[in-house]
């Protein structure tokens, strides 16, 4: 039950829940003021404003906010005006939607924020379609709509200059969470009852979360101007916290075996299921850093692994002296690494102690943060290099547009009242660039708006009183935009209600409107779902080939980062870091586009059983190579004999001969860069650790080989 009620109370203190109230602030205020002074119509016009703009204010820099939103109104107020006069002819309304269906669906060519721009454009577009207004008046209304726009953006930035940290400390704490259901996962591998290839699956699914939210964190810590340039303790705070977090992680990576082997070789011990506890309960403390850092309190560190871990070692040592015939090196390997996550979940817990807080000094290294972040390029070439049917974009635009066109004939044509646009929003919101993302928000939004439907027809009937139908309106609609990233099929549920009491309150009938919305989205569904099907579908396994490319081409260029190392050179933490991001991030690309297969129609679910032992191959191989990087780092391994550095070039000419296969340039260069050992930086090697570290090489060249072949099955 403490379990349930801390996440309840995080849901609170989250991104998610904060957005909500934003959005509803913002959208809200205007009708509400307005009211007071029988303005009610021009408040109206002015929260439509905001409504539009509201869906560009979703995390990140407020900079990028800023800018973006920006460019929104000015769309805004464009579209608004073309639209009010385009509406006074039918033929001309349909040839500017297919038009701007088009143009502001490429605007996904500049990523998720300028795609936001595109879909705000789309909305205000869709909302005047059906306006009654006569050419003089739709100026004025135009710029009464960008009024309420401009107030959203001014909203929303003070809302974010009140609290600059806020967002930062928000999305840290829900990758926290994150790693720790990431951990779980792993702690599972040790206990005999779990399939190994199942879990497999579930990892390499919350792989995808954990590097989503780790963008998301670089993206606000290192970008944000406030973050970058002021030294004050919260920011400090927050940038430690996330370094160390993400060595974590790379803990968590490398704390990964033969599975299989090491269940058969100690399953008569009770060393795994000790293991699997003792993961379990750092776990947990991750959720309570979580928690401390979405609430940004003060807290002592209470458990101490110390005692746990000493325990484990005398168990690890007494199975070497009782079974000289098995060698508990291994054992060792992951008490060391277990070591390492107590020593981090630590550090963290030692910047939310209140005496520590207000000394802590800058983040050590060489490390250049602001390499860790992608930056956008708006030139417009790129916009019209994607007028081709290889591009992706290009063929969602197309799609969006026809798709458009026939829901708005379709709606002329079908619809039972005057809140046709329905069919048009329910399109724009469904059609997304791949197959399995619009089939999944198809569903989703019939059952929300089925589901909902129910729940707002029994509220209007059963609660005649109207004070308590405008609560349940501001719950409603706080529920819709917090759910909106988290769970959609939730949103809808609460947008329904939510629409269906506004309506309400507009003098509309219900039942009517009811009806209507339902049968509207049903159609804009079934065109949505039968188009993204038929009308220049985009297919996984057409993209596949260049998913994979990408992932060997960092885990070259992570081996080479740590052969270089093992070497003797001198590596910058920035590049080995860099090196390490790019796994992650191409890691979780991959296994997106494999979850993203598996929903797609059998038939078009090519070699999708190869696909998935690729993606189970790599994690196994990044899991080894950071196991190395790790030890590594940490000076545990001496300069490595020439037989060693012969197994790592072995890998990755392997693994460059792959890529090659694949069509990928510019990575045999790579070879080369490998300087040969330093003997004058050659120390004593440690028996035993010279043959674990040859073992693990080994098995890094082994899974390196399996690579190659599962690909060469995946190009047949």
């Amino acid at each position: 039950m403490s379990i349930n009620i801390r996440e309840i109370k995080s849901f609170f203190y989250s991104q998610y829940f904060s957005d909500g109230i934003r959005i509803c602030i913002g959208i809200l205020l205007p009708s509400l003021l307005l009211m007071q002074f029988d303005k009610f119509d021009l408040g109206l016009t002015l929260s439509l404003g905001a409504l539009c703009i509201c869906v560009i204010d979703t995390p990140g820099p407020v900079s990028h906010k800023r800018n973006a939103m920006a460019a929104g109104n000015l769309c805004l107020f464009l579209v608004a005006v073309i639209t009010g006069f385009a509406r006074l002819n039918v033929i001309t309304l349909g040839i500017e939607i297919t038009f701007f269906a088009f143009l502001f669906s490429m605007f996904t060519v500049y990523g998720n924020r300028a795609a936001s721009v595109g879909t705000c454009s789309l909305l205000i577009m869709i909302f005047m379609m059906d306006k009654a207004l006569a050419a003089p008046e739709v100026l004025g209304y135009s710029a009464k709509i960008l009024a309420g726009g401009v107030w959203y953006m001014i909203f929303s930035l003070v809302f974010f200059g009140i609290r600059p940290y806020r967002a930062a400390q928000q999305a840290l704490g829900e990758n926290v969470t994150d790693i720790a259901r990431f951990l779980r996962i792993k702690a599972d591998f040790y206990l005999s009852d779990t399939d190994i290839d199942e879990n497999y699956r579930k990892l390499v699914s919350k792989q995808i979360q954990v590097s989503q939210h780790q963008d998301a964190v670089r993206e606000l810590l290192f970008k944000s101007r406030i973050m970058a340039r002021e030294s004050t303790a919260p920011s400090r705070i927050l940038v430690l916290t996330f370094v160390d977090l993400v060595d974590i992680y790379e803990q968590i990576m490398a704390t990964h075996y033969d599975y299989a082997y090491i269940r058969e070789k100690f399953k008569d011990t009770g060393v795994l299921s000790e293991i699997a506890r003792i993961i379990h309960n750092m776990a947990d403390e991750l959720d309570d850093v979580a928690y401390i850092v979405l609430t940004n309190t003060r807290r002592r560190h209470l458990t101490d692994f110390n005692i746990e871990l000493e325990k484990l070692k005398v168990k690890i040592d007494s199975i070497g002296k009782n079974n000289q015939e098995t060698s508990n090196l291994v054992l060792k390997k992951i008490l060391i690494n277990l070591r390492s996550l107590g020593e981090g979940i630590n550090n963290i817990y030692k910047y939310y102690s209140s005496k520590a807080a207000e000394s802590l000094n800058e983040p050590k290294g060489d490390v250049e943060y602001t390499a860790f972040v992608s930056h956008q390029d708006f030139a417009p070439h790129i916009f019209t290099d994607n007028f081709t049917l290889a591009s992706g974009a290009f063929k969602h635009a197309l799609r969006v547009a026809l798709v458009c066109l026939v829901g708005f004939i379709t709606a002329k044509l079908v619809s039972l009242g005057h809140h046709s646009y329905w069919v048009l929003l329910t399109i724009i919101v469904i059609l997304k660039p791949g197959f399995s993302l619009s089939k999944q928000r198809n569903y989703q939004r019939l059952i929300g708006t089925i589901g909902g439907g129910v729940i707002g027809i029994a509220i209007l009937t059963f609660i005649p009183n109207a004070t308590a139908q405008f609560i349940f309106l501001v719950i409603f609609m706080m529920g819709a935009y917090s759910f909106q990233r988290l769970n959609y099929v939730v949103s809808v549920i609460f947008m329904t209600p939510y629409v269906l009491i506004l309506f309400k309150f507009l003098g509309v009938g219900l039942l009517n409107v009811a009806q209507e919305r339902i049968l509207d989205t049903i159609i804009g569904s079934t065109i949505a779902l039968v188009a993204s099907y038929l009308i220049f579908p985009t297919w996984e396994f057409e993209q596949i080939q260049e998913t994979l490319r990408d992932v060997i081409i960092a885990n070259i260029n992570y081996l080479v980062t740590i052969a270089e190392s093992i070497s003797g050179k001198m590596t910058s933490i920035t590049a080995y870091k860099l090196a390490r991001k790019e796994v992650y991030v191409k890691s979780a690309n991959l296994s997106a586009a494999f979850e993203r297969m598996t929903s797609e129609p059998k038939s078009k679910q090519r070699k999708i059983k190869d696909i998935h032992k690729f993606v189970v191959l790599n994690h196994i191989l990044s899991s080894y190579i950071a196991t190395i990087a790790s030890a590594q780092s940490k000076k545990e391994i001496a300069v490595a004999h020439p037989e060693a550095m012969k197994l790592i070039k072995k890998s990755i000419t392997v693994l460059n001969d792959t890529g090659q296969k694949l069509q990928a340039e510019n990575i045999e260069f790579n070879i080369g860069k490998i300087p040969s050992p330093n003997p004058e930086a050659q120390k004593p090697v440690a028996q035993a650790e010279d043959a674990l570290l040859k073992e693990q090489l080994g098995f890094i060249n082994k899974i390196s080989y399996d690579i190659a072949k599962i690909t060469d099955s995946i190009l047949v």
